[in-house]
């Protein structure tokens, strides 16, 4: 009976000396990685600040130590470690070393969340929408009316499903143009279109693109995937230019209109020659799917490495707890090296031909990233295909990547040295 009075009396006095929750992120420990995000995200709603380990055990976080975190955290499946302020001091230290490529960073509060997407049931689903759910972190769902409103300038953070700014109806014409939910979308966006004061989905599409364009400059973050990543950049090099065929906007496109495209405009692409055939599913070069020959079993892309200390942003956004993720497809995979421009960073690459699959670029006072292919555990996801079941990729590493730019927003603001 003493021992065990003794035993439960040291045990206390160590529970005294804990004052940190430590949730690795690294492969071997943690269970849940992509809802140990919603958890960072559920600690800072709370006001509690929280501090993003960056190369630690795969971007660990580290948390005030509370019952009510601990609690959830059980009840969430996460992972999680107690921490003395003596073990805290020591890992933070050794995080500081120059010597390590580590570094702390601040997450301060909660980043407001919305998800530019179309209202009603789609016949395709998006992978960001899929694990904010998973992880349990909330957002609000805007459209064209929100946009236009200036509804954007209430978030922090913006995401672009699976969307097409160029009024083309994403290319689907020689597959679907005779398919029910084709018909009842192309009317849908007609109507709404013209409810905005727009003669045509283009231009409706085209000024959404512009009010999104200024929300970033104006220090707001974007992230997209899929098609709204290369058709958001050519409806801006486009604007003012006529780039749709009949069976889309009702009149022919403008002769020789590719000379016409201005490549200032665009955020991350240059160069890049648009697509004219309708009954071809692409928007333009920019796009890498059907030029790739490799075999799905090899089909990776490598994550880069940074310094920690001097370019936190980057190294925030490939935090994982691999270097190697499975490639996926997606209407845009991928993207073409030669269309990069020389001041967007290219984050994740094809070690077999070079293929850009996750981009990051500044945007004067905002930045975005661009994400290739549709959903990071479908490898070939098709419309009418069924939505991805997160609780069976808990430690998605693909899944990962858009969850650091989720909590990107959250961060004290570094200035990025090189």
């Amino acid at each position: 009976m003493k021992k065990l009075i003794l035993l439960f009396g040291l045990f206390l006095s160590m529970q005294g000396f804990a004052s940190y929750i430590l949730v690795p992120m690294d492969a071997e420990t943690q269970q849940e990685h992509l809802k140990a995000y919603g958890i960072t995200y559920w600690v800072l709603e709370k006001q509690q600040k929280v501090q993003w380990l960056l190369n630690y055990r795969g971007g660990s976080f580290l948390m005030p130590d509370t019952e009510e975190i601990r609690k959830e955290c059980q009840i969430r499946g996460v992972s999680f470690e107690i921490l003395s302020n003596s073990k805290t001091e020591q890992i933070l230290s050794e995080i500081e070393s120059p010597s390590r490529n580590m570094s702390a960073v601040l997450l301060e509060k909660a980043p407001r969340i919305a998800v530019y997407s179309p209202k009603g049931n789609l016949p395709w689903d998006d992978a960001v929408t899929l694990v904010l759910t998973y992880a349990e972190i909330p957002y609000d769902i805007v459209y064209d009316q929100e946009v236009l409103e200036d509804q954007l300038l209430l978030y922090d953070w913006l995401h672009l499903h699976h969307e097409d700014f160029t009024g083309q109806y994403g290319k689907f014409y020689r597959a679907y143009r005779t398919a029910p939910w084709y018909i009842e979308e192309k009317q849908k966006a007609e109507a709404l279109a013209s409810s905005l004061g727009f003669n045509k989905v283009s231009e409706a599409k085209l000024a959404v693109a512009l009010k999104i364009r200024d929300y970033v400059v104006g220090g707001g973050f974007m992230f997209a995937m899929c098609s709204a990543t290369d058709s958001f950049d050519i409806a801006l090099a486009a604007e003012g230019v006529d780039i749709c065929e009949p069976m889309f906007d009702g009149d022919p496109s403008d002769s020789n209109y590719q000379n016409k495209i201005d490549f200032n405009k665009s955020f991350a692409f240059k160069d890049f020659l648009l697509e004219r055939d309708p009954m071809v599913y692409e928007f333009s070069s920019i796009d890498m799917t059907a030029k790739r020959s490799i075999k799905k079993e090899v089909d990776y892309f490598s994550l880069m490495d940074y310094s920690a200390k001097w370019d936190p942003i980057p190294t925030m956004l490939v935090q994982n707890h691999t270097s190697l993720v499975k490639g996926f497809f997606g209407q845009t995979t991928s993207f073409d090296p030669r269309s990069v421009k020389s001041n967007v960073l290219v984050m994740g690459e094809s070690d077999l031909n070079g293929e850009a699959k996750y981009i990051h670029g500044i945007k004067g006072k905002g930045f975005f990233t661009f994400y290739g292919g549709h959903d990071p555990e479908d490898y070939q996801h098709r419309v009418g295909d069924s939505p991805t079941e997160l609780a069976l990729h808990p430690n998605s590493p693909g899944y990962r990547l858009i969850l650091n730019n989720v909590l990107f927003p959250a961060a004290e603001k570094k200035k990025q040295k090189t």
